[in-house]
């Protein structure tokens, strides 16, 4: 795969946040973004009529203290939650059993030092960046809890934690769901990420002919790859011309 078109004012624009506007940190809780990527993001609000949204894993909390109350379009925990252009929020109901099993993994985690329990609301995240030898644990014990809690429940993985979400939604849904709503409705979508996650983003990127951006290494369906965080914000920085084309830049027009 090759890096992406230029980015252009009449497209939508999706982003994941960790690994992609973000090096993935020691903890969850601890992600900068670069304040020159920050700046980037809001010139292609400005130039794309805020056409721009996050995707991402993190609840809509984490995303406003990570992006400084900017108010972004914003889907959370994979679209459990989701704000759209217009500051409309809808999420789904909070379940009372996934709770119940909230308070039995953390009796169970807390006996292991380095292992994480995120309580997200409408998910549960078991994070193992501190305990990479107790990665197949991790994933075993998500597993016995998901077969607890029923199909209404998946086991996801990403990089360095398995997540307990609903089995209702992920991120390919909550962009389609961008995708029926001004700004975003009638343009190009284009999605950058970095994770398994964001597999099905792509997927829903493609199906409406977009461009599907993959960051960093490792297979993946997507049309296109920025190979880190700075290509990232190197790419959102090219300025665009009236036209909506990038002015001067060599990035390669197909893969």
């Amino acid at each position: 795969m090759t890096a992406p078109p230029p980015p252009r004012s009449e497209w939508a624009y999706f982003f994941d946040i960790d690994g992609t506007l973000a090096e993935l940190a020691a903890t969850p809780k601890v992600v900068p973004i670069a304040p020159a990527l920050i700046a980037g993001l809001g010139a292609l609000i400005n130039r794309t009529g805020g056409a721009v949204a996050v995707v991402s894993g993190r609840t809509l909390h984490d995303i406003d203290t990570i992006f400084h109350g900017m108010a972004i379009p914003a889907a959370g925990q994979h679209g459990a939650e989701r704000r759209d252009a217009a500051g409309r929020l809808t999420a789904l109901a909070r379940s009372a059993v996934l709770a119940v099993e909230l308070d039995a993994l953390a009796h169970v985690v807390s006996r292991h030092s380095g292992l994480l329990l995120e309580d997200k609301g409408f998910s549960i995240a078991l994070h193992y960046r501190a305990a990479p030898s107790l990665a197949a644990y991790a994933h075993r014990l998500m597993a016995a809890a998901q077969r607890r809690l029923g199909a209404d429940f998946l086991v996801q993985a990403g990089k360095r934690l398995v997540e307990l979400v609903p089995a209702s939604t992920n991120k390919g849904l909550a962009v389609n769901a961008f995708m029926q709503e001004p700004p975003f409705r009638g343009r190009l979508p284009v999605f950058l990420g970095d994770d398994v996650t964001d597999e099905f983003a792509f997927a829903a990127v493609d199906a409406l002919g977009g461009h599907s951006v993959k960051v960093g290494a490792g297979a993946s369906r997507a049309r296109w790859r920025l190979p880190s965080v700075d290509a990232v914000s190197a790419w959102i920085a090219q300025p665009i011309d009236a036209s909506g084309a990038a002015i001067n830049s060599s990035s390669p027009a197909g893969a």
